[in-house]
């Protein structure tokens, strides 16, 4: 394993650096940083176009679906470059999930109405997993799909569905097939969120953002919609899953060489005691670079890391935690301080990454279930 990147691949960083560098504006990171309180902005908006015409925004997308048919590592690179300008809204659920899913489930009209367009940063999916009886269950699942002729009629209740109120899609797990085991019967729909019957409402979560419930009242799904085979639902999940859970680090490397210059410049490095816990900080975080990177090389060599990415998510979201905890407790008081106060040191950073942290222990799949499938899937103990 050979985690150095090749000429080209520094190139490519290079190139994107200089471009974000002078592309990214205050008001672009003001809209990234405000969360999911009013979605993807017009500026990030535009933003995604103008990496969209590089073909820049999905580069590991084939050519022929908008991409440039690079590897995985610019694609790594790409993603790690843009949350380190602070420029990354979300997660872009097209870009990182809907769109390797669909490479190798999807069929080619799929591909072609719908790679495209989220290559070019002009359309954004959202997930639509949770139910208020299946989180961490998610083969527990309930919201229901019934087949009608040429359609499907989709009845029933999500919640946590992050990104559906500004969205044009959402990428739908539902239950095709009662009367199959709880892991067989579900199946992947892509559902036009202007559809008839789609009922959003807003949650606010304990970081400031906005997640949402859904409910679905005999909305209609055209049958083209299926992704896959239909029952197969929750395998593609599995795929998908890894995908989202290969996080890039570039944000947690910027704010943590900030934290490193603010300490430096309160003179608060001379105690022994903030030195230690900088350098044992500054450790974890280089392990985690190299987590990520051992799941880029992975998806690489199309091996899908079905309990490698659980180790990047779960190793991530408690170094959040670590970090914002010693930062915090080192500034002091002020580390407390919220993003507008005058006083506020890293224009209040650190005090929303430890809000932040509290909510990634739980979204996108608990620590707990993500060492259980490290248990049983990658160190086959029983179950």
């Amino acid at each position: 394993m050979d985690f150095r990147f090749s000429p080209e691949e520094e190139r490519f960083r290079e190139e994107v650096r200089q471009f974000l560098d002078t592309e990214v504006t205050d008001e672009m990171i003001e809209e990234v940083e405000r969360g999911t309180e009013i979605g993807i902005g017009p500026h990030c908006w535009e933003l995604m176009r103008r990496m969209g015409k590089r073909r820049w925004l999905a580069p590991a997308f084939p050519e022929e679906y908008g991409g440039m048919g690079a590897t995985r590592w610019q694609q790594f690179v790409l993603s790690d470059e843009m949350t380190y300008h602070r420029a990354y809204p979300l997660h872009l659920c097209g870009v990182g999930i809907v769109g390797p899913t669909l490479l190798q489930y999807g069929s080619e009209e799929q591909k072609q109405k719908y790679m495209p367009p989220i290559a070019r940063g002009e359309i954004e999916f959202a997930l639509g997993y949770t139910e208020p009886e299946a989180g961490s269950d998610l083969a527990n699942l309930q919201v229901k799909a019934e087949k009608k002729r040429d359609f499907y009629v989709v009845n029933g209740q999500k919640v946590f569905n992050t990104g559906c109120h500004f969205s044009q899609y959402v990428w739908l797990a539902a239950r095709t097939d009662p009367s199959a085991s709880k892991h067989k019967g579900i199946s992947l729909l892509i559902v036009d969120m202007k559809t008839p019957g789609i009922t959003v409402r807003p949650l606010w979560v304990m970081d400031g953002e906005r997640s949402n419930e859904v409910f679905y009242d005999d909305v209609k799904v055209p049958a083209g919609n299926l992704v896959g085979e239909e029952n197969r639902g929750f395998y593609y999940i599995l795929t998908a899953l890894a995908h989202e859970r290969s996080f890039p680090v570039g944000n947690l490397r910027r704010t943590f060489e900030d934290f490193v210059d603010y300490v430096k410049e309160e003179g608060l490095g001379k105690d022994p005691l903030v030195q230690q816990s900088i350098a044992q900080l500054a450790t974890e975080l280089q392990a985690l670079c190299l987590l990520c990177y051992r799941v880029t090389w992975l998806i690489q060599r199309d091996t899908s890391p079905h309990w490698e990415a659980p180790m990047v998510k779960v190793y991530m979201t408690e170094f959040m935690g670590r970090f914002s905890d010693t930062a915090m407790e080192i500034m002091g008081p002020y580390g407390q301080l919220q993003a507008g106060s005058k006083w506020v040191p890293l224009k209040g950073r650190i005090e929303k990454l430890y809000r932040h942290a509290a909510r990634r222990n739980i979204s996108a799949g608990t620590s707990e279930i993500q060492r259980n499938t490290i248990a049983t899937v990658g160190l086959k103990l029983p179950r």
